[in-house]
């Protein structure tokens, strides 16, 4: 998010910049409602919003913060989502970051690639002051490392990731209550992601800094490959003749019950199926129906046997037959050993995926 006009003036000419750009963003509407009766510890602005940022905003706000300003590369992005935000927050673009108005928490949200970038621009664009400040990220791969730049500014750096799937930011602000935050950072920064995440309803746990990438593996493992896998269980059911609506009906309810069983059980223990019974037959006939070229050729044959292998070790860890399990594996080594690809081989793109869609903060 790095803004177009660069650094900002130093001196007279930064201030009489300043003024002249606040006084335009005030004639477009995007001022903003005053703080002078917020605490300053309750007041935020907000830069990325994307989903995750327009949804935390949200949840702030319903949460007794007061959320001031909020920034996208795009200064309509930044209205859209300013207008879900019931504080009138001022929406600013990219290139007028030195229009933020000073806050005692600064929450970075915009995607991972982006993040070293907008915290150099910050710091570049914002003064320093004597008052205490945060600045938190989102990002749940990266430590609070990459907001370094800032730290020259005053602030007190930490990030805070929750573990939770927003897919839409109206919908989303109720989806951190009861949720778990990953909080790293300075000790400062972190008391104050405690506290949010606190008033948020959710709880907060740490881990080293070190971790923080196989952390986020196991996040996206949990949310974003659990996608990949219904899709791929839609593109299976599919094939036997319902449409994409009746397959997505048909299967939500079964995962829905597979995420009870895991709140209350073990993985092995919430194994159920031909797996948890060792059924080399039925898995053989499974492995049989997956041999369909258009379901080869999406990908599906080799999920579910990567999948059957992990499926096998958990079945073991339940007590299930070890002779049994082993006819399981065969049918299952010989299915890979089938279906894998020339090395040349490169996997299926859906060409339907448009590049926009790799621009969301």
């Amino acid at each position: 998010m790095r803004p177009r006009s660069g650094r900002a003036p130093d001196g007279r000419d930064a201030r009489a910049d300043r003024d002249r750009r606040a006084s335009a963003a005030t004639r477009d509407g995007v001022e903003g409602v005053r703080t002078e009766s917020v605490p300053f510890e309750k007041t935020v602005a907000v830069v990325g919003a994307g989903r995750l940022g327009t949804a935390l905003a949200r949840a702030l706000v319903s949460s007794g913060y007061h959320v001031s300003a909020v920034v996208s590369r795009r200064r309509r992005r930044a209205r859209d989502a300013a207008r879900l935000i019931q504080t009138n927050p001022r929406a600013l673009s990219a290139d007028e970051l030195e229009l933020l108005p000073s806050t005692h928490l600064l929450l970075v949200t915009t995607p991972d690639d982006a993040l070293a970038a907008t915290a150099a621009d910050l710091a570049s664009a914002l003064d320093t002051e004597r008052r205490r400040r945060v600045a938190l990220h989102a990002s749940g791969a990266h430590s609070s490392e990459l907001l370094t730049p800032l730290r020259a500014r005053g602030f007190r750096l930490g990030s805070m990731h929750p573990l939770v799937s927003i897919s839409d930011p109206r919908d989303g602000a109720e989806a951190f209550r009861g949720g778990f935050f990953c909080v790293e950072g300075e000790r400062a920064a972190a008391s104050v992601a405690r506290r949010i995440v606190r008033a948020l309803g959710g709880h907060a746990f740490s881990i080293e800094t070190r971790d923080k990438a196989l952390y986020h593996a196991a996040a996206v493992m949990t949310s974003g490959h659990t996608v990949a896998l219904f899709d791929a269980a839609l593109t299976a059911l599919t094939r036997c003749g319902l449409t994409p609506r009746q397959a997505r009906a048909a299967l939500v309810p079964l995962l829905r019950s597979t995420v009870e069983n895991l709140s209350t059980r073990t993985p092995e223990r919430a194994l159920t199926g031909s797996y948890a019974r060792a059924d080399a037959a039925t898995i053989g006939k499974h492995l049989a129906a997956l041999a369909d070229p258009t379901l080869d050729r999406r990908g599906v044959t080799r999920v579910y046997t990567i999948l059957g292998e992990q499926s096998v070790k958990l079945a073991a860890r339940a007590g299930v037959s070890r002779t049994r399990l082993r006819e399981v594996e065969r049918a299952l080594r010989d299915a890979s050993d089938a279906d894998a690809p020339p090395a040349h081989a490169a996997p299926e793109v859906d060409s339907s995926v448009s590049a926009a869609a790799l621009d969301d903060e």
